[in-house]
């Protein structure tokens, strides 16, 4: 698939939901535009567009937390990414692993 097929939303960015390649734990979900999706899968380095910042950033590139991405997959809307990296360290700002440590909504049976 090529890039200019995917569907980004009203501000030119796609989800893009990012997992451990090997356990598939899921770590965290950012978003791209294309030219974060083209930097992603030249250098092999997840890129990601900051909408606070309105910057592209790497990540692990301050914090040492890498990400060596592994495949790129497309959902079947092309509207929606899922990242298979090699997480080096913790994936959340916070420090944990996964950025998804931090509290459970309750499911009625």
């Amino acid at each position: 698939m090529n890039i200019d097929e995917l569907t980004f939303d009203a501000a030119g960015l796609i989800p893009a939901v990012v997992q451990q390649y090997d356990t598939r734990e899921v770590l965290m979900v950012g978003w791209m535009n294309a030219e974060a999706v083209r930097r992603t899968a030249e250098t092999g380095r997840s890129t990601f567009w900051s909408r606070s910042r309105q910057q592209y950033w790497v990540k692990g590139e301050t914090s040492g937390h890498r990400q060596f991405v592994k495949q790129i997959l497309v959902d079947c809307d092309a509207d929606t990414l899922l990242v298979l990296v090699d997480q080096e360290g913790p994936a959340c700002h916070t420090g944990t692993r996964s950025c998804f440590e931090h509290g459970e909504i309750e499911v009625a049976a």
